[in-house]
């Protein structure tokens, strides 16, 4: 994508505000829990989601901002991507892209989640070799669980053997990822709680 002087010039814009917003102590906190970002800002979520609503949905500047490997720049990006102009192939990117958990749960209700073909990337990327698209698809899926989206028969079983991984894996992000959508999922209805509780005790596994 190139650029226009207009988008260049808002970009430019949002990252001096950016500057002027700087929180030394937040931003410190997250380099020494391992949040990768080439700059961060520390710049907090409510403030991001008003800058948000004052520059709108806004696919050149989310595009824009997605490139910069700036931490606030990239939740931004979700946040003012329009929903209805994501190509599957910009989100199998960007997913592929995330640089960390907070990224991928804000992408995932901000933006992943509202996408139509939202369901699709969830049963995809629970499977995924990438940890961080791993994790943004059981949220995508808690969230679409929450909103009453009801699962395909034939999707049940692969659902729930990469859910009983998940639960196995060595990273505890991705066990409360999955332990969330899967609660989600059995508090939909009687039939679905049976079935997660049968597959929970065969496998030796609490969850309620």
């Amino acid at each position: 994508m190139i650029m226009t002087e207009d988008t260049n010039s808002i970009l430019r814009t949002i990252k001096q505000h950016f500057r002027l917003l700087m929180n030394g102590v937040v931003s410190s906190s997250m380099r020494d829990k391992g949040v990768d970002y080439h700059l961060n800002w520390g710049v907090s979520l409510p403030h991001l989601s008003e800058m948000a609503k004052e520059y709108g949905k806004n696919y050149p500047l989310a595009l824009a901002l997605w490139k910069e490997n700036i931490r606030e720049c990239k939740i931004l990006a979700t946040m003012i991507m329009p929903h209805e102009k994501m190509s599957r192939d910009i989100a199998e990117q960007w997913g592929g892209e995330i640089p960390s958990i907070e990224l991928a749960e804000i992408s995932s209700f901000y933006l992943f989640g509202y996408l139509s073909f939202a369901s699709e990337i969830a049963n995809e990327w629970i499977a995924s070799d990438l940890p961080m698209k791993q994790i943004c698809g059981f949220h995508i899926y808690s969230r679409l669980f929450a909103q009453g989206f009801i699962m395909q028969d034939q999707h049940f079983e692969p659902f729930l053997a990469n859910t009983l991984v998940a639960l196995k894996h060595q990273s505890l992000a991705i066990k409360h990822a999955a332990f969330s959508c899967l609660q989600r999922f059995a508090q939909q209805s009687v039939s679905n709680s049976n079935i997660v509780e049968k597959t929970c005790k065969n496998n030796h596994l609490e969850l309620f």
